[in-house]
């Protein structure tokens, strides 16, 4: 873990923020002058031009003489934020603020990360998806259509930067828990992208989101005067596959160094996306891969707090989406880093589907998934130790897990005869349970902690999907339920590539960040209970899960931008230096 004494070691600044800026920041040059540089959102600085900046760029009279800095901005919109009636409200805010000043904005983040990442992300921005048309002032990011078709390759030329590092883009297939909301999934990469800026310390400039609008299914949208995308039913097929390779070769071919990380695909497109590309390009899936990622960092953690090991565990998965099977993937792939073959691994799974246990066709509870015919991807979770249909209940009482994993966007799924049964059987066994319901938003989560906790007696090492506030129980004993958030390994594992420029993303890698961020947590967090460090030593985080990353890649020969000067510099003190930090420069005209 980077404790402040391994901080001074690399050379690298420790503060409550974590990785910082420099001592003295880099005068930049712009070609903007006068109201334009005001107008553009990655010069602007508001009231915080001094007045030798305001001669050299024509801004004499175009702002109040006041002068500001850049941390009473930032104190002057949280107490606007604070003022406002709900967290769509103070999203929108937020929007607008990112619409004229890109470094406050991503500065605000940093400083009140805890605060203001709930607003930027989850849970919120289920909301703003869902509001998106009604809302929409200002377009953000690049739209891939369908009736673009043939012109991908030149179109990604009107995106102004040549530098870009980092895409995620989504088809709006199943955002969320909330399902298909085509264009209007453009919501997720543009909160996902303020994280890799903010928490993974990638410049605002090398960032794009991306919607790719093969059109939607979803009725209310395509009958919605407010609706943003293509108002055609999805492609489907072959024609689906051609779209998003055009799309793949025209991104690649503007910036061969760019990642790609591919976000809230419906899952049998997100699986066959995947193994399409992931060999060819340099891409990943956060709902499988990174949301796998970090449930297996979560697991390492909680085994180390429930004094058990990942080995000894068995799993009941609520979910056989994309982001169930992902995690399973991700932690079968941990079990076996841990010495277990991968059949031994898969068989400490049971996975449920709406329609009971994937198991065996024995026809004691009708077979209902076997007759609805099971996708390729779930023949390998068939676990032949119960039958298929199997009641959650009953796959309890038979299959004794001793970790509950939620992906189902089942609210209450959970229930209290499923905990306090897998409690009861744990106890007898001497180890403790481990409760992660890990769907989002809130509303979709399958089990609260405050529950969790109560019907275990506190018993239960509880890690969740969403954020939930601590607990605390009538005997008086609080708990502080860690948040299982991507947020602790997609930006670290970008900022890898874009540093590196790791060529391809293995699975070793994923399970190398994953112990990088279980190793981030303190004896102070682990003895207040939490499975992850706190929120505001994320960019620590980020910056650990890097390094690692970039080591497993240099083992590997997979980096394309390490030189034999960077290693005798120390990837630490490398990936520090190349972390964007929200401060303002000095601006020179050119």
């Amino acid at each position: 873990m980077f404790t402040k004494r391994s901080l001074q070691r690399y050379g690298l600044p420790s503060t409550r923020r974590g990785i910082v800026q420099a001592k003295y920041p880099k005068p930049l040059r712009t070609k903007r002058a006068g109201i334009a540089v005001l107008h553009d959102p990655l010069w602007n600085k508001g009231l915080s031009f001094d007045y030798n900046e305001r001669d050299r760029l024509g801004l004499r009279g175009l702002v109040p003489p006041a002068v500001s800095t850049i941390t009473s901005q930032v104190e002057r919109n949280m107490r606007t934020i604070k003022s406002l009636p709900d967290n769509l409200a103070r999203n929108l805010h937020l929007q607008n603020l990112h619409n004229r000043n890109e470094t406050l904005y991503h500065r605000l983040i940093v400083d009140n990360i805890e605060e203001i990442a709930p607003l930027v992300y989850t849970p919120t921005v289920g909301e703003v998806c869902l509001n998106f048309g009604h809302q929409f002032r200002r377009s953000r990011g690049m739209y891939f259509s369908r009736v673009d078709r043939g012109m991908f390759g030149t179109m990604v030329h009107n995106w102004p930067h040549d530098d870009v590092h980092v895409i995620v883009v989504t088809d709006g297939s199943r955002i969320l828990g909330l399902g298909d909301l085509g264009a209007h999934g453009m919501g997720i990469p543009i909160g996902k992208l303020a994280l890799y800026c903010a928490a993974g310390g990638i410049a605002p400039h090398r960032v794009l989101p991306v919607v790719l609008d093969v059109g939607t299914n979803n009725k209310d949208l395509l009958h919605d005067e407010d609706y943003v995308g293509v108002r055609q039913t999805r492609l489907q097929g072959e024609e689906y596959y051609e779209m998003c390779d055009e799309f793949m070769a025209a991104v690649f071919e503007r910036w061969p160094g760019v990642v790609v990380q591919f976000e809230d695909f419906e899952t049998p497109k997100a699986i066959a996306l995947l193994e399409r590309y992931r060999n060819k390009y340099r891409v990943f899936n956060d709902d499988m891969q990174g949301t796998g990622c970090v449930t297996l960092a979560g697991l390492l953690s909680c085994a180390r707090n429930a004094g058990t090991s990942l080995t000894d565990m068995r799993f009941l998965c609520a979910g056989a989406g994309s982001a169930g099977l992902g995690v399973c993937s991700q932690i079968v792939e941990g079990m076996v880093e841990q010495g277990l073959s991968k059949e031994e691994a898969m068989q400490r799974f049971v996975v449920c589907t709406s329609k009971g246990a994937l198991g065996h066709s024995g026809g004691r509870h009708g077979d209902p998934n076997h007759k609805r015919g099971l996708q390729e991807e779930r023949v390998p979770y068939v676990n032949q130790a119960v039958a298929d249909g199997t009641s959650m209940l009953d796959v309890v009482k038979e299959f004794k897990p001793t970790v509950l994993l939620g992906l189902s966007t089942q609210k209450g799924v959970f229930t209290e005869d499923i905990v306090k049964m897998m409690a009861q059987q744990c106890k007898e066994s001497k180890v403790r349970p481990i409760i992660m319901p890990m769907s989002n938003p809130t509303s979709k989560s399958e089990c609260d902690p405050e529950d969790a906790y109560a019907w275990t007696d506190g018993d239960a090492v509880v890690s969740t999907g969403s954020p939930f506030p601590p607990v605390t129980l009538p005997d008086g004993r609080t708990f502080v339920t860690s948040q299982c958030n991507n947020m602790y390994v997609f930006p670290g594992i970008g900022l890898a590539a874009s540093v590196a420029g790791v060529s391809r993303i293995t699975d070793r890698m994923f399970y190398r960040a994953a112990v990088a961020c279980m190793e981030s947590v303190t004896s102070d967090e682990q003895a207040e209970g939490r499975t992850f460090p706190k929120l505001s030593r994320i960019r620590i985080v980020s910056h650990a899960v890097a390094c690692a990353v970039i080591d497993e890649a240099v083992k590997d020969g997979l980096t394309t931008k390490i030189t034999k000067k960077h290693l005798e510099e120390g990837i630490p003190s490398l990936v520090s230096r190349k972390m964007y930090f929200p401060n303002y420069h000095p601006l020179i005209p050119k």
